[in-house]
């Protein structure tokens, strides 16, 4: 028996636009299932110039996503972070217009903790100091006058152990570290990684610790976090490691232990400005080794950055439930 012919017109593919443009690379994502209707970087001038026509934005972090924004996109059904951070998103303001909010936690964690790393090695064995000695041709006593950190039995705080978090933590005891995390969370599950031990109060982390690396969201609660009392309670000689969000650390106040010796050094990614100025303090010191958020700038993390934010904005267009929804308590309404 022959079937009719259906009636139905194909799906238009649903409009998504990005506040970077997406690279040709990654056009693949969009399985013919979307389109771009513009982006910030094309249209500098007028940032927002295109969005009224998106149905799901993918976001990256320096545009501020309010409810002001959000109106200017009436058909704008979900907002889907390319990162783990999401301070940028209103996430009360899109919940009241019934906008889901989606962003990518798993993408940037090995790249993120492998770069920790690296900032703590290269603070601990004192190698922008070395380095800029042998830049300029200066001869010195090594054996005497270079102080680096051996990390073998050394305490390593962390401050958050989430998923970058336990990746650091992993490394570190590869190294022979101990290490301690202060993290409520993890604490009120009790379910913190093997060989790592939790501390109840970040007073008695950063008390102990030789070395503190942050790995907290940005909020109202952890904007400078690390001020002048916090930074007093580390160790005579403690360095401190972030490759979080620079708003955590009192950036001056981290120069005034660093100037004073109370800190013996820091690895910085993140600063409160970004990019930060050509002369600030913190990026001509022998004793702070910085990096401009470049954390999470390798190929497999942008791929996997991409393809998460992407995936889920065509999940939550689709009416498919996306994995890492921020507002759940929307999803009963669609």
């Amino acid at each position: 028996m022959a079937h009719s012919a259906s009636n139905s017109t194909p799906q238009k593919p649903f409009g998504l636009w990005f506040e970077r443009t997406l690279p040709v690379a990654f056009e693949t994502f969009l399985e013919g299932a979307a389109r771009s209707v513009g982006s910030a970087a094309a249209t500098p001038a007028d940032p927002l110039a295109t969005i009224a026509e998106a149905e799901g934005i993918i976001a990256s972090a320096k545009i501020r996503y309010d409810g002001r924004l959000m109106d200017r996109a009436p058909k704008l059904r979900v907002i889907s972070r390319t990162g783990i951070g999401y301070d940028n998103v209103v996430v009360s303001d899109a919940t009241e217009r019934g906008i889901a909010v989606c962003y990518a936690p798993d993408a940037p964690s090995v790249s993120t903790a492998e770069h920790a790393v690296t900032l703590l090695l290269a603070a601990a064995k004192q190698i922008k100091k070395a380095q800029n000695l042998a830049l300029r041709g200066e001869k010195i006593d090594s054996f005497i006058q270079h102080g680096g950190l051996e990390l073998n039995g050394r305490n390593l705080g962390l401050l958050g152990l989430g998923r970058i978090g336990s990746r650091v933590a992993k490394v570190a005891l590869a190294l022979g570290m101990n290490v301690a995390a202060h993290d409520p969370y993890v604490a009120a599950s009790g379910n913190g990684p093997d060989g790592v031990r939790l501390e109840p109060s970040l007073d008695a982390l950063l008390a102990s610790a030789d070395v503190v690396s942050i790995h907290i969201p940005l909020s109202n609660e952890t904007h400078r976090l690390m001020n002048a009392e916090r930074l007093a309670q580390m160790k005579r000689g403690a360095i401190l490691i972030n490759t979080a969000r620079g708003p955590i650390v009192d950036e001056q106040a981290l120069l005034a232990a660093l100037e004073s010796g109370h800190l013996a050094g820091a690895g910085l990614d993140v600063f409160e400005v970004e990019p930060p100025p050509p002369d600030h303090p913190l990026l001509v010191r022998d004793d702070v080794f910085c990096t401009p958020h470049t954390a999470g700038a390798t190929p497999a993390c942008q791929e996997r950055l991409w393809r998460g934010a992407i995936m889920q904005a065509l999940q939550v267009l689709k009416g498919e439930k996306p994995p890492h929804l921020l507002n759940p308590q929307i999803w009963p309404q669609r």
